[in-house]
């Protein structure tokens, strides 16, 4: 349903995840902090459960590091409406992060009308992703980077009854960007979308609470569109104002 759109001054995409380089870092210390934390989008499933293995990085050199990760299940449904979770942190001895990389197990699964399917992968997408992130750390900061797995989107159908995990991510630096959320008293996965005046499109969709966050919006002016399900009709507004690091919260949606 959300369109990946690239933050920051990096590009954020889902590729196959290559074997890593034999020459893994192994030093726990080092002066700059780097921390990677996960959230997601809503999604029409009751539980999209991916097996993280591990998360490492590329320095700037085009060593790997591994990172303290929260290894095992992780139901991305559990991260919407901004929330989200400490997936991985280390101190690192290089200064430059060109890449993150998320290793994926085979226990994934979807849960569609209560009944839990596998999420499979072909021989082509690898066992997990890669994030391009191209980032240069401060010393004086922790640095954190917070993905967005876009569960919805990551999810398709190749028959009855039968699912392909394609991941779907961006990153968002919150520094930089603002978000928008709001609540409705209709549950019905009503589809969200933010139209900025440039027309950059992003789509989320109401959570079973009636809750939403779009996160990630560049500053600016946005047109939102709550979409619900039919008879009920669009609610729209127009001049939404988007700053950096804040929220905006939207009012008065009603059908």
């Amino acid at each position: 349903m959300k369109k990946l759109i690239f933050m920051m001054c990096c590009v954020a995409g889902a590729t196959a995840l290559n074997s890593c380089s034999d020459d893994d870092s192994t030093s726990g210390s080092g002066d700059y902090t780097y921390k990677v934390r996960m959230t997601d989008a809503p999604g029409p499933y009751s539980a999209v459960n991916i097996d993280i293995q591990s998360v490492v990085i590329v320095d700037g050199e085009g060593n790997t590091v591994a990172l303290d990760a929260d290894t095992g299940v992780h139901n991305l449904l559990d991260l919407t409406n901004g929330a989200d979770m400490m997936l991985a942190s280390r101190n690192l001895e290089d200064n430059q992060v060109s890449q993150i990389k998320i290793g994926l197990g085979t226990n994934n699964t979807v849960v569609v009308d209560g009944v839990s399917r596998p999420l499979t992968f072909n021989s082509a997408d690898g066992a997990g992703l890669t994030i391009n992130v191209n980032q240069t750390l401060d010393a004086d900061d922790d640095t954190e980077v917070l993905i967005d797995f876009d569960a919805n989107a990551s999810v398709q159908s190749t028959g009855t009854n039968t699912y392909k995990l394609v991941p779907v991510i961006k990153t968002i630096d919150t520094s930089i960007t603002g978000s928008i959320s709001g609540n409705t008293d209709n549950t019905s996965l009503a589809i969200v979308t933010a139209t900025s005046v440039t027309s950059q499109i992003y789509n989320t969709s109401i959570n079973s609470s009636g809750n939403f966050k779009l996160q990630g919006l560049p500053p600016g002016s946005y047109t939102l569109t709550v979409t619900p399900i039919l008879p009920l009709l669009p609610s729209t507004q127009s001049n939404i104002a988007v700053q950096a690091g804040q929220n905006t919260v939207a009012n008065n949606i009603v059908f």
